[in-house]
């Protein structure tokens, strides 16, 4: 199939999705807590579907077969996943526009975007604006394309310098009794199944597979962050390059050789998001790699200018999310993803609520398609929780911060 065809069946499936987006959207806003009302809000969002970022997505001998072909460049957002992204932006408009924060129609309202500056995550932002401003021609602030932005990663290159030894404790606090080996072992039986699939249940050779090679911690310095090394940091990419294959619509042939079906998919998502549990979610590893979007996110909230974006987006990758869902305590479970895994396209929201005297308070929510809808590219029903923030308790409510309060907690 060519390009072209591709993108005119992509855009297809985008207008026919969206015919009765807004009724549904609508009716799914969460409900505020009486007495106070959504003035603003702040989207902390993981771009859309992308394939692997390497030509080779991993070493040679992990799979048994060749990976499939996909229609960009590595690491770019697909036509698929710029069609998934649309939808889910429209469905933010429908609830956004429910709460006052945008205007029905028109180009009125102000909407603030920041993009990392990988090409994925700027088209993201692009479709994003796209579909919820439908021909405003939103502005994107971002680095040039391809460079590095330290916004999006204060720690390495030593922007926000860590003490190994804190960090060394906020990992091994995260991994439990026993170390990383204990980990592995837990996760011995999902390992099987996921060599099963790599190589094959017939015959699979020794060499094949990620369960072969122990798993290992590479420490933090002062300029890097930790990182998995050996079978659980293998399962980890490889359990990504499998979501984001179904999720991307590929036939099922093409979907893990063959052998990886849907529930497969989700199963195997633990080991992405026990990658961002050990080393993303900690607070003292969070708080120092969010240095640089922590004052963006409190700017956005607290800036008592007339003419203040009400709603402004930051476009980064799984990483950030998994950092400020770390910082804030959050925990969701999308349907078809595994639990605490962020989801491409998928989001934290940080709203802010006044009460009749203006008092500001801020809760936090997530929302997502499903793995179901990413595959259809649609977003008829996405997930949309309010999720409590660990520790707060603002009138009663529990998960409800007050302004101070998180403010304290997104700077650790």
């Amino acid at each position: 199939m060519t390009m072209g065809l591709r993108w005119g069946a992509t855009w297809l499936k985008l207008a026919v999705g969206l015919i009765a987006l807004h009724a549904t959207t609508a009716a799914a806003r969460p409900q505020v807590p009486a007495g106070l009302r959504v003035d603003r809000v702040v989207v902390v969002m993981r771009h859309g579907i992308r394939p692997p970022t390497k030509a080779q997505p991993m070493p040679q001998g992990v799979a048994r077969d060749p990976w499939p072909a996909w229609p960009v460049a590595p690491g770019w957002l697909t036509p698929h996943g710029a069609v998934a992204v649309e939808a889910i932006a429209a469905s933010d408009r429908a609830v956004f526009t429910s709460a006052g924060l945008l205007p029905s129609r028109g180009c009125g309202a102000k909407v603030a975007l920041l993009a990392d500056s990988d090409q994925r995550t700027i088209a993201t932002a692009e479709h994003y604006a796209r579909g919820i401003a439908p021909g405003c021609g939103l502005a994107i602030e971002h680095a040039p394309e391809g460079t590095t932005d330290s916004l999006f990663s204060q720690i390495d290159g030593g922007h926000v310098p860590l003490d190994p030894a804190r960090a060394k404790a906020a990992v091994d606090a995260a991994i439990g009794p026993g170390g990383i080996a204990a980990v592995e072992a837990r996760m011995r039986p999902l390992l099987a199944r996921l060599d099963a699939a790599l190589c094959g249940r017939a015959t699979v050779p020794i060499a094949c597979g990620v369960a072969k090679d122990p798993t290992t911690i590479l420490p933090a310095t002062e300029r890097s962050r930790p990182k998995l090394g050996g079978a659980l940091d293998q399962a980890s990419t490889a359990a990504q390059i499998l979501l984001l294959e179904y999720a991307d619509g590929k036939p099922a042939a093409e979907v893990g050789w063959g052998r990886v079906s849907a529930q497969d998919v989700t199963d195997f998502g633990a080991f992405h998001a026990l990658e961002f549990g050990l080393l993303a979610r900690p607070p003292y590893l969070a708080a120092r790699n969010m240095a640089g979007l922590s004052p963006r996110i409190l700017g956005w909230l607290t800036d008592p200018a007339p003419d203040a974006p009400r709603v402004a987006m930051i476009l980064g990758h799984d990483t950030n999310i998994a950092n400020l869902g770390g910082l804030l305590g959050l925990h969701w479970r999308v349907p078809g993803i595994a639990a605490d895994d962020p989801v491409p396209g998928g989001a934290i929201l940080l709203e802010r609520l006044r009460d009749a005297t203006g008092n500001v308070f801020v809760r936090a929510s997530y929302r997502a398609q499903s793995l179901a809808e990413l595959r259809a590219g649609t977003a008829r029903a996405p997930y949309r929780r309010v999720l409590p923030i660990a520790g707060c308790r603002a009138r009663g409510v529990i998960g409800l911060c007050t302004l101070d309060a998180f403010t304290r907690k997104l700077k650790g």
